[in-house]
């Protein structure tokens, strides 16, 4: 039983009304798709990052240039770094570096603000630091230079 690429018209032309066979192509369907969307992840998260950076060190978009050599810093390492993840290239390196410096963003700008994201205005900064975080564990994957 083949799935291609789409799951829905997977799900569609080979369901059944069972839940037990449902699960199982499910699962088949999943696993078809799955390296595709992982690197549409990656893709979209490293570019995401890059522009953040980028809004920084060019000032783009509103974006205010940094004021000391932490600040550039960090917005160095979100422009390459999101570069580097885009492409695939020095993936787990990038990602976990990035990850890191996320959560240091956090809990120095973030943190000081109240307790939770949600009332410190710091939810980019977490779902930054986690998405690059499983990017650093699972690496490049599909359509990435590096092949590991």
């Amino acid at each position: 039983m083949s799935c291609g690429t789409n799951f829905s018209a997977c799900c569609y032309n080979h369901g059944s009304k069972s839940a037990t066979n449902f699960e199982g192509l499910k699962n088949e369907c999943s696993k078809k798709l799955e390296p595709a969307a992982y690197a549409a992840l990656r893709i979209v998260f490293g570019f995401l990052f890059a522009c953040h950076g980028a809004t920084k060190i060019f000032g783009l978009l509103g974006g205010h240039k940094p004021h000391d050599v932490l600040s550039w810093t960090g917005a160095g390492i979100e422009l390459v770094g999101g570069v580097l993840i885009v492409i695939g290239l020095l993936t787990h390196l990038a990602a976990f570096i990035s990850s890191g410096e996320m959560a240091v963003a956090y809990f120095m700008v973030h943190q000081q603000k109240g307790p939770l994201p949600i009332q410190n205005g710091g939810e980019l900064a977490v779902i930054y630091s986690f998405v690059a975080l499983y990017i650093a564990c699972h690496g490049a994957g599909k359509w990435g230079v590096d092949k590991g």
